[in-house]
């Protein structure tokens, strides 16, 4: 019953799914909004909050990890979330809201909160919460599936509907940084956009840090260090020999150390240099732009020098071989995202 549609004029860009209540007769667009909003974020019942008419319009843009980005306009809406259980695995999330424009009332786990232009705020997609937004708004969801984002923090339920404020701090920084990227969206390649995705989960998780510092597993100085040496590795991923003492020389701390952080996220340092060359590769099989080099080369771009290993690797990530992957992407460019 959703309609999606990719915008042409960017496919060598960013591919996203556009939805709004105008392509709707007027009689169906709420029952037709209920169904989107319900197959692609939560279980809930929507309603008008004033007798004004239905409207809504949203993107939503995949990002790396199943994390998705969707800016969202809307006239006067209350959403509530249904005591049915998540309909897709997709849908266990947390979401941040940034508001950009107008008011919002958010509600969960015995809390409200309000914000204001700039203001962002965290919610289990899973549980119950209500949403009021009295007059017409626009906001910035970003999904972060549960699995993923509970690496990264702790006692999560204990942070829900507080308010990350846009005055100072942290919040500030993520709050202008996240609004920046969704103003250039259209002018954004696709490989620079899922680069975005890493340092934005690092500033919203630096941002809870403000809200309550013992829930988050690192204390700030240590996300802040943390989010060095991930930069550094995604902007020298490429470096064959990137090994373990060559990023210690680099980033000026010791290898135990380096490895202590990435345990916090149930990983080591190799295979997050591992994890980021695979998302090159990735990335280049995607484009039309790398459609003239082999898939050796293209390994071999990215800092492999394995060719046996980086086969395993990639199938392991992505259930299929690269060739099977590439593939696949001649035959329908869009098939990654129809997979998410």
């Amino acid at each position: 019953m959703g309609n999606s549609v990719a915008n042409d004029e960017h496919i060598s860009l960013l591919r996203a799914q556009h939805f709004c209540t105008d392509d709707q007769l007027v009689p169906h667009r709420l029952d037709w909004l209920k169904e989107v909003i319900g197959r692609e974020y939560a279980n809930v019942n929507v309603s008008p909050y004033n007798d004004e008419p239905i409207f809504n319009q949203m993107a939503i843009y995949p990002w790396q990890n199943d994390v998705r980005l969707s800016p969202i306009n809307t006239h006067s809406l209350q959403i509530e979330r249904l005591s049915s259980e998540p309909t897709d695995n997709s849908q266990d999330c947390y979401f941040f809201v940034l508001l950009t424009s107008g008011k919002y009332k958010l509600e969960q786990a015995g809390r409200e909160v309000f914000l204001e232009t700039g203001d962002m705020a965290l919610y289990d997609a899973t549980q119950w919460h209500k949403i009021i937004m009295p007059q017409a708004a626009s906001k910035i969801l970003i999904s972060i599936p549960r699995h993923y984002f509970n690496q990264r923090v702790s006692n999560v339920s204990n942070l829900t509907a507080q308010k990350i404020s846009a005055q100072s701090g942290v919040g500030a920084v993520a709050s202008a940084y996240i609004q920046s990227l969704v103003n250039q969206l259209d002018s954004l390649e696709r490989p620079a956009f899922l680069e975005m995705a890493a340092p934005v989960l690092d500033m919203l998780t630096l941002s809870l840090n403000q809200l309550r510092p013992s829930s988050v597993n690192l204390s700030s100085s240590k996300s802040s260090t943390l989010f060095h040496v991930k930069s550094y590795i995604r902007d020298h991923c490429q470096n064959s020999e990137l090994s373990p003492e060559y990023i210690s020389e680099a980033v000026g701390l010791s290898i135990r150390y380096i490895n202590n952080l990435f345990n916090t996220e149930d990983t080591s340092l190799m295979r997050y240099v591992t994890s980021q060359r695979l998302a090159l590769v990735h990335r280049m099989l995607s484009s039309q732009t790398y459609s003239h080099c082999s898939i050796t080369e293209l390994a071999m771009q990215s800092g492999f020098n394995n060719m046996a290993h980086f086969s395993r690797s990639f199938k392991i990530k992505y259930m299929m071989s690269p060739r099977q992957f590439r593939d696949e992407i001649k035959r329908d460019p869009f098939y990654f995202f129809d997979k998410r």
